[in-house]
């Protein structure tokens, strides 16, 4: 078995660590230490660890910018949470009116902000249980 320690290294020197998607010199969608996503991608495990640190980044993110977003029942908060995963923390911030709304308690209100936009148009079904989520807590 090699000394682990070093031929990491020697890997992360000769692979280079990048930790955005690129194409290799063979053209492979590479990413992190020459991982092949083309032809290896990443296994369940993997895929729901980037889903663990994805959930907490996105939760930070609520948290630093809408901190009242914490006072919402669990049900609207999840909603809120996954649209902040769709869409990232700045593009949330544009849906002025709905976070707005969101935060006065009017519901109804927040449905129907976050129902008028490019966005539902854009991510079918999930529009539908977001807006259903805000419109009755559940």
């Amino acid at each position: 078995m090699p000394d682990i320690a070093k031929l990491k290294a020697d890997l992360i020197r000769d692979e280079d660590l990048r930790l955005k998607p690129y194409r290799c010199t063979a053209g492979k969608i590479t990413i992190g230490v020459g991982r092949n996503l083309d032809d290896v991608g990443v296994t369940k495990a993997e895929a729901l660890i980037l889903l663990d640190n994805d959930v907490a980044r996105v939760t930070a993110d609520l948290d630093r910018t809408l901190p009242w977003w914490r006072k919402l029942d669990e049900p609207r908060r999840r909603a809120l949470a996954n649209m902040a995963f769709n869409l990232g923390i700045d593009r949330l911030r544009g849906f002025r009116k709905m976070l707005t709304a969101l935060e006065a308690g009017d519901y109804a209100r927040a449905a129907a902000e976050a129902q008028d936009s490019l966005w539902a148009s854009q991510v079918g079904g999930r529009t539908a249980r977001i807006v259903q989520t805000f419109r009755s807590g559940v």
